[in-house]
């Protein structure tokens, strides 16, 4: 559930907007900072998903890439127009648009952006580019992840991939 509250005042533009978000199955609030909690460790943390999932694409490992991802039923992925629900679903859409080496091209991404916001969730705002051969067009867009920090450690739950940029 997401509320939101207009604050009102003058910062950028007139309007400041606060977001206060309930995530699932936190017990309506994150949990707060406790001792030992790094931002900036955790923020190394998450790219370091990102590093190996670049890593295990272009090694054409799709199971390897998924392994980013949470392993769960509540995992949604976002991306063409619909809606994926499940690391299952997930995997099955990656190796359907991706059957092979060509398709999966060279996988790399800029621009990211990456918030830890509690000791358990972050953001990751970014670009992503594959540069393919074998008659495949290179292709690219941004992504927006959403990142809970699991037992093994950060995973991606929520994900919203576009196409085009």
């Amino acid at each position: 559930m997401i509320h939101s509250l207009n604050t009102g005042g003058a910062l950028a533009g007139g309007i400041a907007l606060v977001l206060l978000v309930v995530w699932p199955g936190s017990g309506c609030t994150p949990p707060a900072p406790g001792e030992g909690f790094d931002p900036a460790a955790e923020t190394r943390a998450v790219r370091d998903v990102l590093l190996r999932q670049v890593a295990a694409w272009n090694e054409g490992d799709v199971e390897g890439f998924m392994d980013g991802y949470a392993r769960t039923d509540s995992l949604r992925f976002a991306s063409g127009g619909s809606v994926r629900r499940g690391w299952q679903a997930t995997l099955e859409r990656y190796r359907a648009a991706y059957p092979g080496r060509d398709a999966m091209g060279t996988l790399s991404f800029d621009s990211l952006e990456v918030h830890v916001l509690s000791p358990r969730w972050a953001t990751v705002f970014g670009r992503w580019h594959l540069r393919r051969s074998g008659g495949f067009e290179d292709a690219g867009g941004l992504f927006t992840l959403i990142l809970e920090k699991r037992p093994e450690g950060w995973r991606v739950l929520y994900d919203h991939t576009s196409s085009g940029s």
